[in-house]
Order: structure tokens, then C-alpha cells, then sequence
């Protein structure tokens, strides 16, 4: 929500810096979470003066330049001007030496004294948009001849300057929605610490409204409809409205379009009640209906889309039951006022919280009016709001009021009174406050209170719907007393919770400085993805939601393939080409319970190695991703898994790690198809661990260190002949569980094919082992034994000849 210093202080005086106000707005419960100088004309005109052109020649070095010299008061400038109507004898505005202008962006440049092609210029002859007082770009502003040379354009121009708080409006702050609800809130506490400061009464002139009913009214759902009240105006004139109605509207950020609609929006903001204007000759039958509809009615809204009501709207229909507005959320486009409208029908309405809050947020139409209406609005100033709407039609639209004012009611809107006692306050508050003090502030806040021994009994303003309880009444009394005026005790205690180790949070920390010092970058994907990007799945396993932030983002990621391929398409369109990624996260699906699943998922792309001119750059691969997958279960000491092959729909290349039945990790190149989808086209590898098979394995598995050996290693090599079929995996676990004790690493540097040397189907590894131990050096009688036994297993389990 946007506050308005200047609109604040129609309804109350104070003497207040802009950050003292800041401060209370804050203490009070309407924390300011930016505020921001508005001017309704950047730069406020300043440095531009009046100029009378005293001469103008064509430019010797430009055909489309004019050389002038311009009179501003006791000055005589030389400028350089290429507008086509410049003219010596003119009054003109001049921006001078030093003068910021502002372009439509914001972006701003200084005037300078310059030379032109070869002629100097001190100064710019102005047009209109380039000052901010028009959009016009076709030549430069003449003036009248009363204007003088050096008068001061700020002079003659109505300006506003204005402070705009941002407010982080919270969704139990119904008193808070309107500039009038926080002047009053703002009085009570400004009275009960002694401010200087005066709230003006709401001041409006009576007005006189017909005796004659023009339009029958309707209300057939009173439990969603509580009060309705309405009045026909015909006769206005649609013209701008006043300056200063645009300069406030503006500074909030709403948009001023004429005088009606502005008028409306103006007591939205400053009394927080919605208003709807009809066309009165597009009512059917001349009567209006409030009424729910059979689900699946169409109603074609103001912004033109054709959409199906739900059972629960209510609509504001017309004498054949056609829907002119969804209440409280969104006009028709059929009803509502145009430049050829005579006559309005002018509704202010008390609609059911709920109700609201359900049809703007399904049918993604959230206006200004729903916000209010959802948060609670007060039921008792609809006919104040009519009158100063009616105040300001008839004095700027010209408008007539015409026939007697409606007004139905459900029920009496009599203030909520609620008991609060005196000890239950000082306990809740931990202070010991005065008895007058509280009366005080509860009196401040016009709740009327009248005690009865430990006991207070309050009646709560209509405006104030969140208030239902002892407790918030409590909350009241503390938001004006002062939270910063509540102590704090001189020691503090900390229980002292133990806790299991390792944690998953252990977990995260452990493997995220791993891969970070591997020189990879967290990402922290959307768990919100655009449903196109999952047609892959079936719709039974999607879990869709209704997003009114953003209607594109509507689907639960059920995979962290696809909002990780985002992310790598976002880094690639900035041209950062060389990735290695990774992120912790859930995937959501559905069926026939919702289930989510924690993982981490590793991406690589681009090229191993920075440009240099000492080396060539080697681009990714599957083996650069695997090293990535054996640094994080090395990490967590995570041993003793198979390697199988995997059918994916997403990777090619793809293997998995299994421990019996459990799935670590699935990896491999996403394939073309994935790809293309999101328009990437270098090579991406992917990992996905599954967080929770992890942490099983990590909480029973053990990290050991050993020192390095001061004693030298012996290296051993094989050249083994395997059928094509046989993985190297297979080959390093026969290795590992023969050498153990004494070997202390195993790779594979060489693979050969050769039908011709090795025969039909088959192939050669070149394996290199690394043995060696802590307390000698290896000798060939201890190594010998070891080799053979190596050779007769891989024989025995793989069928692997020795390459001679």
C-alpha cells in the first residue's frame, strides 16, 4: 500500500520529519517499507526561466539549427535552437547552465555550456515534454506576452511535492487501507504521547438527495450482501479532474483517467470504500439484482475476457438477471461508464470478506476495490462515502443527483463489545502500565471504554474487523503505547535443546562447501514452473495451483530437471557459457496423496578450463560429471554401491548408483529433445541424488583419514581383453575387494578396440593400481601374490584375459 504525506495531512496536522514518521507509521503497526519524493513534475522546474527570443538566424554550419539570443531577465544568452517554430520576438521557456531535465525513463542529463557545430549555445529553448508539462514534442512552448523574461517557471505552474510511504500493509489491518483509517490511527498515538496535532473532522457539505425511487434494487443474498446503498447522478460533464485530486492520485500510483473514475478512486483511497458507477440506460428493466448465479454463467468483464462464474460469486445483475459486475472485484463491459453515458448508477456496498477473497483470487482479478473488501471494510460509512462522492461529482462533473438515496441493511452494524481485563494487559504486555494510561489510549482509539473493577469493557469501531478478542484489544493498547517503550530483562536464558547429529542441515553444509570448493555455484530454483514445460508427465502425477502473481507459473515442479534447465538457459542467454551448478530442492506430484521429495541436483556445461593461451580448453563430459558424483559420496564416506545402466526419458548416456534397492544418484547427458524445449543448445549433464537415501547412508557410515605415507608406492598395470559388454565398474570392484589393505587407487587410462587384434565382440582396458602401505615399501614377493590373485578373480568374475 502507498501513503501520501500531502493526502495524510487533509485529515490531520502535525509537525513531523519525514523519517519521524516513518518511525511511527512503523511503531504502530503500518511498517514503512520505503518512501520515496514525488514530485508531479520532475525536477520542479527548477533553473527554467522565461525568455523573450531578441534574435534568429539560420546556424552557418546546419541547415536545421537556428543561432538565437535570448533576453532572460538582465541576461542575454546565446542558444543554439532546432525546433522549426522558433521566432525572435517570442516568450519561451529556458533551461539554463546547470539545470537538470528529466526524461520520460527518469534518466536525467545537466545543461552545459557547449558549442553546436561551431556555434555556442548557454542554454536549451524548451518544449513541452521536455520540462514534464506535456507530451507534445512538435516544437518549442510559446508563451504569453504577460510572462517576463527571468519570471520562474515554477512560478507559474501548480507543482506538488509529496512524500510516498510503501507500506507493508499486513492482511488484518482493515482500519489500515485508507489514508483516513491511518490520520486516525496516527491521532491516537500522537495524542497519547503528547504530539502536537490535530484531526480534522470529516467536513462535507449536506446534500440533498430526491424523494422519488429512479431504479428498484434487489438484494437476494443478504448473508454475502449485507449492506447496499446506491443514488442515480445524471447530467455530469466527463473532463479532467481537478490538479490536485491528479497530484494525489499520481503520487500512490494511480492512474487519473477523468473525472468520474477519478473521483471514485479518490474516496477508495481516502475513506477505504469502494465504489461501482453503472450506465443507467444499460440496466435492463431498469433494476438491479444482487444475487449468486449457476456455475459456468459466462460474463464478459471489463477487460474484455469472456469468463465462466463459479457458484459462489456474486453478482450484480440486472432486471433479466444479466451479470453486470463480480461485487466488490470487477466490472462488466457491458455496464460500465462511457464517454456516451448521461446517467449513472453510483453503488457503495458492504460485501462478505470471504466471498470476495474467493472470487477475486480464482477468477486472478485482483483490484484495489477486493483488497479492501477482502480485509474487512467498514459497514457503516457507505452513505458517507455516497455523500462525498456525490460532494465532489456535483462540484466537478456538473453532476444532478436525481431520486431519493438507497440504502438496504441486514442487520444493525453496532461496534463489537468486548471485555478486557486490566491484569491480563500488564501480563501480556510485560509492563506495568497505569490504569489512565490504558483508559487513555483505548479512549484515543475511540473504543469508548468503561471499567468495572479489574475489567474494561470496550466497544470496537466497525473499521477495525480483525478486532474479535480480549487479545487484540491487547495488541491495540500496545501498538499505541509503544513497543519500544516494553523493557528488556538484564540477563537472558537460552534453553538448551539437544539435538541429532548428524542433521540433514549437517548434511547440506557438508556437501554444499564440497562442490563449492570444487568451483561450483548454489543456484535456488522456483518450486513454481510453467505447465508447458511438464507435458512430459501425466496429468494425474501435476500438482496445479492457482497463482495471481504470475498466471504462467501454475504446476509444482515434479522434477528439478526441467526449473534447473531454466536456470541454465538464464545463465547462457548472459553469456555465461561455463556452468557447474547445483541446488537442494523439492519436486512435488501428486496422486492418490500429495508427495514431495528433497534432492540435489548437479548440472555441468561449457568448457573445463578458462581460455588461455597455455592451454587448449576441453569442453565437459559425462566423465567430468561422474567425478562430480564421486566427490559428493566420497564426501559422506559413502561406499560399496553398484553402477547400472538406466532408461530415462530426459538423459541419454544415463547410469545410475544403487545400494540394493536404493537409488543414490541418476546421471547423465540430457538429451536434444529437453533441450530444444527450452532452446539450449550446448550440452548439459545432470545428477539428481535423492536427499533422503543419502542421509540414510550417511548416518551410518563412517569418514576415515589417513596420514600420507612417507614410504614409496609401486604401480602395477593391466591390459585385460573383456567382452564389449563388460562395464570398467565391474572390473575397479573386482580390483578394489582383492587389493584392500594395500591398494590405494585404481584407474582406468585406455580402452582399445580391434576386431582384427582382440577378435569379434571384444575389447581392451588399460588398468594402472597404485599400491603401497604405511609402514614399509612394497616388495615384488608381497606384490606377486596380490597381482595373481587380482588376474584369477577377474578371470573367474569377468571373463577378462590377460593382453600379452
Amino acid at each position: 500500500m502507498l501513503l501520501s504525506k500531502n493526502w495524510l495531512k487533509r485529515h490531520i496536522d502535525f509537525n513531523l520529519t519525514d523519517d519521524e514518521l516513518s518511525e511511527i507509521l512503523t511503531a504502530i503497526g503500518l511498517e514503512v517499507e520505503g518512501m520515496e519524493s514525488v514530485e508531479s513534475i520532475k525536477g520542479g522546474l527548477k533553473g527554467i526561466v522565461c525568455g523573450k527570443v531578441e534574435t534568429c538566424s539560420q546556424h552557418p554550419n546546419a541547415d536545421r539549427l537556428k543561432t538565437t539570443t535570448v533576453n532572460v531577465g538582465g541576461q542575454v544568452l546565446n542558444i543554439v535552437c532546432g525546433a522549426p517554430n522558433v521566432a525572435a520576438g517570442q516568450h519561451v521557456w529556458v533551461a539554463t547552465e546547470g539545470t537538470e531535465l528529466y526524461g520520460e525513463d527518469g534518466s536525467s542529463f545537466t545543461i552545459k555550456k557547449t558549442k553546436i557545430r561551431g556555434e555556442e549555445s548557454c542554454g536549451m529553448i524548451c518544449a513541452e515534454d521536455e520540462i514534464g508539462l506535456g507530451s507534445s514534442h512538435d516544437g518549442i512552448m510559446v508563451l504569453p506576452e504577460s510572462i517576463q523574461p527571468g519570471s520562474k517557471a515554477s512560478e507559474h505552474y501548480e507543482i506538488s511535492n509529496d512524500i510516498v510511504y510503501e507500506i507493508g500493509l499486513t492482511p488484518n489491518r482493515s482500519d489500515g487501507t485508507n489514508h483516513r483509517g491511518v490520520a486516525e490511527d496516527l491521532a491516537a498515538y500522537l495524542k497519547v504521547n503528547n504530539y502536537e496535532h490535530e484531526l480534522h473532522p470529516i467536513n462535507q457539505n449536506a446534500i440533498e438527495y430526491g424523494v422519488d425511487s429512479v431504479i428498484d434494487i434487489e438484494i437476494l443474498d443478504s448473508d454475502k450482501c449485507p449492506r447496499y446503498s446506491g443514488v442515480c447522478l445524471e447530467g455530469f460533464v466527463i473532463k479532467e479532474s481537478p490538479t490536485w485530486m491528479q497530484h494525489l492520485l499520481t503520487a500512490i500510483g494511480v492512474k487519473t483517467i477523468n473525472n468520474i473514475v477519478d473521483i471514485t478512486n479518490f474516496v477508495l483511497h481516502d475513506l477505504g470504500q469502494p465504489l461501482h458507477a453503472f450506465d443507467q440506460s444499460k440496466i435492463g428493466g431498469n433494476q438491479i439484482k444482487v444475487q449468486t448465479l449457476e456455475a459456468g454463467t459466462e460474463f464478459i468483464s471489463l477487460d474484455g475476457v469472456n469468463r465462466k462464474l463459479l457458484a459462489g460469486d456474486l453478482m450484480i445483475c440486472d432486471g433479466n438477471d444479466k451479470p453486470m459486475c463480480i461485487g466488490g472485484v470487477f466490472g462488466g463491459l457491458d455496464s460500465g461508464v462511457t464517454e456516451g453515458t448521461s446517467s449513472i448508477f453510483l453503488e457503495s456496498a458492504h460485501f462478505e470478506a470471504t466471498t470476495i477473497r474467493v472470487s477475486s483470487t480464482k477468477h486472478n482479478l485482483r483490484t484495489d476495490a477486493a483488497k479492501v473488501f477482502e480485509k474487512g471494510s467498514d459497514p457503516r460509512i457507505t452513505i458517507q462515502a455516497l455523500d462525498k462522492a456525490c460532494e465532489l461529482l456535483t462540484e466537478y462533473a456538473d453532476a444532478k443527483i436525481n431520486g431519493k438515496i438507497f440504502d438496504y441493511k441486514a442487520k444493525a452494524f453496532e461496534p463489537l463489545t468486548l471485555d478486557v481485563r486490566i491484569s491480563r494487559i500488564n501480563a501480556v504486555i510485560g509492563v506495568q502500565m497505569a490504569e489512565d494510561k490504558i483508559i487513555e489510549i483505548l479512549e484515543a482509539l475511540s473504543m469508548e471504554p468503561s471499567r468495572d473493577g479489574d475489567t474494561i469493557t470496550v466497544k470496537v469501531p466497525t473499521n477495525k474487523a480483525d478486532v474479535t478478542r480480549e487479545i487484540d484489544v491487547i495488541e491495540e493498547i500496545l501498538r499505541i503505547y509503544g513497543f519500544n517503550q516494553v523493557g528488556m530483562e538484564d540477563s537472558l536464558q537460552i534453553p538448551l535443546i539437544p539435538s541429532d547429529y548428524p542433521s540433514l542441515a549437517n548434511l547440506r553444509e557438508s556437501l554444499a562447501e564440497a562442490l563449492v570448493g570444487a568451483g561450483f555455484n548454489e543456484m535456488m530454483g522456483l518450486s513454481l514452473i510453467e505447465s508447458k514445460y511438464a507435458e512430459s508427465f501425466d496429468e494425474s502425477q501435476l500438482v496445479h495451483i492457482h497463482n495471481t502473481s504470475n498466471i504462467h507459473l501454475d504446476v509444482m515442479r515434479p522434477s528439478m530437471l526441467i526449473s534447473g534447465l531454466v536456470n541454465v538457459r538464464h545463465n547462457l542467454n548472459y553469456q555465461n557459457l561455463d556452468l557447474k551448478l547445483f541446488e537442494f530442492g523439492k519436486i512435488y506430484q501428486s496422486g492418490d496423496d500429495y508427495q514431495e521429495q528433497e534432492l540435489l541436483t548437479v548440472f555441468r556445461s561449457g568448457s573445463t578450463t578458462p581460455q588461455h593461451w597455455s592451454q587448449e580448453t576441453t569442453e565437459t563430459t559425462f566423465y567430468d560429471l561422474k567425478s562430480s558424483i564421486d566427490l559428493v559420496l566420497n564426501r559422506l564416506g559413502i561406499q560399496g554401491y553398484q553402477i547400472q545402466k538406466l532408461e530415462s526419458a530426459e538423459l541419454v548416456e544415463a547410469l545410475e548408483y544403487r545400494r540394493g534397492p536404493m537409488q543414490l544418484v541418476r546421471f547423465g547427458r540430457v538429451n536434444q529433445e529437453m533441450r530444444a524445449r527450452l532452446d539450449i543448445k550446448q550440452e548439459v549433464y545432470y545428477a539428481e541424488f535423492d536427499i533422503s537415501t543419502l542421509f540414510k547412508l550417511y548416518k551410518g557410515s563412517n569418514v576415515t583419514f589417513s596420514r600420507i605415507s612417507k614410504f614409496p608406492t609401486s604401480q602395477r598395470d593391466l591390459a585385460l581383453v573383456v567382452d564389449n559388454d563388460v562395464e570398467y565398474s565391474q572390473i575397479e570392484q573386482v580390483i578394489n575387494k582383492v587389493g584392500k589393505g594395500i591398494l590405494q587407487s585404481v584407474s582406468l587410462f585406455d580402452i582399445y578396440k580391434s576386431e582384427k587384434h582382440l577378435g569379434k565382440g571384444k575389447k581392451s582396458y588399460a588398468v594402472s593400481m597404485t599400491f603401497g602401505a604405511e609402514d614399509k615399501t612394497l616388495t615384488d614377493n608381497e606384490l606377486n601374490p596380490v597381482m595373481n590373485k587380482i588376474i584369477k578373480e577377474l578371470e573367474a568374475k569377468v571373463g577378462a584375459q590377460v593382453r600379452k
